[in-house]
């Protein structure tokens, strides 16, 4: 899916966290082994509150100012 398909799941972004969920139980819940599914919906995430408004709200995604914290870490951890 692109990320125009995944903004427009109910909820949007839903499936990029599902897709998170998966990734941890197929490889015992080693985070590491899933980044680029955390990257795409922090991807997914940073573009709906975008076009949305930071008041915007979905159950997929952390809230505006905790996500740009949250990337802003991963950038500096790379």
């Amino acid at each position: 899916m692109t990320l125009q398909d995944d903004l427009a799941t109910n909820p949007p972004c839903h499936p990029r966290a599902c897709a998170i969920q998966n990734c941890l139980n197929r490889n015992g819940f080693d985070e590491s082994k899933c980044q680029k599914l955390v990257d795409a919906l922090y991807e997914c995430c940073n573009a709906f509150y975008e076009k949305n408004g930071d008041s915007a709200s979905t159950v997929s995604c952390p809230k505006a100012n905790l996500l740009r914290l949250k990337m802003e870490q991963r950038k500096k951890a790379t």
